[in-house]
């Protein structure tokens, strides 16, 4: 399998709700434990949880093709 750099730049929606739901409980997990241990990887790794829980768009997932979207399911509504 390999990694497409450009697909990987594309916005795409390929965060289920499932997993944004995890990804929000684990980001905000651990920028709690980030501020409290003064841990720079756990902050990092937390904020880009939240942002690609946030976003529904993975650049890893477009990358490698990967999607965790359930059929059916409906892209977010976008705010403008």
């Amino acid at each position: 399998m390999s990694f497409d750099y450009k697909r990987a730049l594309k916005r795409e929606f390929n965060v289920g709700a499932k997993e944004q739901k995890v990804r929000y409980g684990v980001g905000i997990a651990l920028l709690l434990v980030s501020v409290f241990l003064a841990n720079i990887p756990f902050l990092l790794i937390g904020v880009v949880l939240v942002a690609t829980a946030k976003l529904q768009w993975c650049p890893a997932y477009s990358g490698l093709g990967k999607s965790s979207v359930e059929p059916g399911e409906l892209p977010p509504v976008s705010g403008h």
